[in-house]
């Protein structure tokens, strides 16, 4: 038996176990790889499920529109991507890097384009933004996905495309179809942050709130807020620049989606428009907490300090009248009367006065 092999595993087994994979690299490595594809002539549905080796034999036919998406892709894949189709080798690069901002490139012979999905997780005390990343390749006739994980559902983006019935107008379809799911998904990530801000605003003045719990939320919505514009503001480029594209494209695509890219566009800005505003909302929130925190800083000092006053009347009197000198009722029951009676009119009447100007 090889001990010293058998050390090194579990030395490595170890070594993984201890140390925390990176979320990015985590889902890379949990997700199975898997390829999936369709193939369409006139908006009919010709071909399903074929492999990555036929994708050129699909691409070669003038009539046919070709979709494959790769989930978490395997070296052998990215080598078919880069070297028997051709892809640019960063932009293969970039379809599997972590950490890359939404963007469009145009390359030689494809565009190149990566986006992510949005949704927002709400727990008691916490709101979380999930993301999800697809890269494609746009090619003439067809669309390369790639995901890292599952977390962009493609079965709803297939069944986008399949119901929109606009097939027939090529690849521009399955781009459009693609990119108003993922922004449809902004918008409502959005619609249910705007909504917890309206629950945090009422919270703001509520009496029995725990100011903890507030703060907890209002950081947890900041930090998804954060997140959230790094993924919607830079869709306003990928958009204007896959409209570009079309433009200038060699082979010009259909051009009866023009009105469709428009519309795509505006809901891009009403989305970046709207996380603007919702940033100045949590800001405005943040703001808006502090000063009430101040403000009941100041009321407890005001009772405070009222408090003292009246405490200080009975402090007084006693001693005073706990001086070994003589006064009238001195050694008297007389004595013990007048000084409660000097006690209670003194500090009734302070407290009457501090509750007509509302200190306490």
């Amino acid at each position: 038996m090889n001990y010293a092999a058998l050390l090194r595993l579990v030395c490595l087994r170890v070594s993984r176990a201890l140390v925390p994979a990176q979320p990015a690299a985590r889902s890379m490595l949990d997700a199975v790889s898997s390829i999936r594809s369709r193939a369409w002539r006139q908006g009919v549905e010709v071909a399903a499920d074929f492999p990555l080796a036929d994708l050129d034999t699909w691409l070669g036919r003038d009539d046919v529109l070709v979709w494959l998406d790769i989930l978490a892709p395997s070296p052998a894949d990215l080598d078919v991507l880069r070297d028997e189709l051709g892809m640019d080798q960063l932009a293969v690069e970039d379809a599997v890097e972590p950490m890359e901002r939404p963007k469009a490139t145009r390359h030689a012979n494809h565009s190149f384009l990566t986006c992510y999905s949005t949704a927002l997780e709400e727990g008691a005390r916490s709101t979380r933004l999930v993301t999800g990343r697809v890269s494609a390749f746009l090619l003439k006739d067809g669309l390369i996905t790639v995901r890292p994980d599952d977390t962009v559902d493609m079965d709803s983006i297939l069944h986008r495309w399949q119901e929109d019935g606009l097939l027939h107008s090529g690849v521009a379809a399955l781009v459009h179809g693609l990119l108003d799911h993922l922004v449809d998904g902004h918008f409502a990530a959005i619609g249910q942050m705007d909504d917890e801000l309206e629950d945090l605003e009422d919270l703001l003045f509520e009496s029995n709130r725990k100011p903890a719990e507030l703060q907890q939320r209002v950081f947890a919505m900041r930090k998804a807020l954060v997140e959230l514009r790094r993924v919607v503001l830079p869709m306003r480029e990928v958009v204007t620049s896959v409209m570009r594209f079309r433009a200038e494209s060699d082979r010009p695509l259909s051009s009866d989606l023009d009105g469709n890219f428009n519309d795509l566009y505006d809901h891009v800005i009403r989305a970046a428009e709207w996380t603007e505003s919702l940033r100045d909302m949590v800001s405005s929130i943040f703001e808006t907490q502090l000063s009430l925190q101040d403000a009941r800083l100041n009321e407890v000092m005001k009772k405070l300090a009222g408090w003292g006053a009246i405490i200080a009347v009975p402090t007084a009197i006693t001693g005073w009248f706990g001086q070994n000198l003589p006064y009238p009722g001195f050694s008297d029951t007389s004595g013990l009367i007048q000084s409660v009676l000097l006690i209670l009119v003194g500090s009734v009447g302070l407290f009457a006065v501090f509750r007509k100007f509302d200190w306490i």
